[in-house]
C-alpha cells in the first residue's frame, strides 16, 4: 500500500508544468476596440475578429444592440463608450455603421470602422440610402405583419453570405433577428464621421448593402477605403481582412 503514494509521486515530477500563457505586449495607438453587429446577427460573428485582435493586445467588446429603437441602440453603445479606460475605435456592420455614426460622438472614440456598413449623414437612414442605390438582394429582407423585418431564410446565404458553408449560414437564418422596421425607417441626427478619422471595407459581392452605396457613402465621407471580395458578411468569412483594418485604424490614434 506505500507504494501507491511514491508512484502518484513519480509521475506527478514527470509531468512538466505548464508555462503560463504570454501576455501581449500592449498595442500602440488605441487598445480599446468595440465591435457592433448588424441588425439580424448577434455578436457572435465577431468571433474570429475578436479572437485575432485580443491576441494582439487589444481589449475588444461586442456590443449586443437591444434593436428596440435607433436611440436605445446609440444608448447601448454610449454606455459601453463610457466604461472603456481610454481612447476607444468604434466598429460597425451593416446597420451597425447607422449607430456608430451617432453612437460615436464622444471625446474617447477616436477613429470609426465601417464594416460593409451604412454610413449615414445627418438626416438620412437606411431604407432611405437603400432607395438611392438598391441592393441585388433587397427582396429578400421580408415583413411581418406587425413591421418587423427579417431575412428570408431561404435567401440566407444566396444575399447575405453566399461565401459561407450553408450548414452555417442555414443555423444563422434560423437565430437571425427580427428587428421592428423603425430601426431601418428611423434617420440620425448626429454624424460623428464629420470630426473622426474613419476607414472603411467595401464588401464587392455585397448583395444586401449596395457596394456602389458603400463607394459613395465612403468617398463622401473621406474614409480610407479597402474593398475585399466577400459578401454582405465579411467579417465572418473574410476575419483577417476586416482584423487588418480595425488594427490600422487603432494604430494611428495618436
Amino acid at each position: 500500500m506505500r507504494f501507491i503514494p511514491m508512484l502518484a509521486t513519480t509521475v506527478a515530477l514527470a509531468i512538466p508544468a505548464l508555462a503560463p500563457a504570454a501576455t501581449p505586449p500592449a498595442p500602440a495607438g488605441a487598445k480599446h476596440i468595440l465591435l457592433i453587429s448588424d441588425a439580424h446577427e448577434d455578436g457572435s460573428g465577431w468571433r474570429v475578429v475578436h479572437d485575432i485582435l485580443s491576441h494582439k493586445g487589444y481589449k475588444v467588446s461586442v456590443v449586443q444592440l437591444p434593436h428596440v429603437s435607433i436611440g436605445d441602440d446609440v444608448g447601448v453603445v454610449r454606455d459601453q463608450i463610457a466604461m472603456q479606460l481610454g481612447p476607444v475605435v468604434v466598429v460597425g456592420h451593416g446597420y451597425g455603421g447607422l449607430v456608430i455614426s451617432e453612437a460615436g460622438a464622444r471625446p474617447k472614440v477616436k477613429a470609426m470602422v465601417y464594416v460593409a456598413a451604412y454610413q449615414p449623414d445627418v438626416g438620412e437612414g437606411v431604407k432611405q440610402l437603400n432607395a438611392s442605390k438598391p441592393a441585388a438582394g433587397a427582396a429578400s429582407v421580408r415583413s411581418t405583419r406587425d413591421g418587423h423585418l427579417y431575412i428570408d431564410p431561404d435567401r440566407f446565404n444566396a444575399d447575405y453570405a453566399a461565401d459561407l458553408k450553408v450548414n452555417r449560414t442555414n443555423f444563422m437564418a434560423a437565430s437571425q433577428l427580427a428587428v421592428p422596421d423603425a430601426l431601418y425607417a428611423g434617420n440620425i441626427w448626429t454624424a460623428a464621421w464629420h470630426d473622426k478619422p474613419t476607414y472603411a471595407i467595401v464588401a464587392t459581392e455585397d448583395r444586401l448593402v449596395n457596394p456602389d452605396l458603400q463607394r459613395m457613402m465612403y468617398k463622401r465621407a473621406g474614409s480610407k477605403v479597402t474593398e475585399v471580395k466577400s459578401s454582405h458578411a465579411v467579417h465572418i468569412s473574410q476575419p483577417e481582412a476586416v482584423a487588418q483594418v480595425i488594427e490600422e485604424a487603432a494604430r494611428n490614434v495618436q
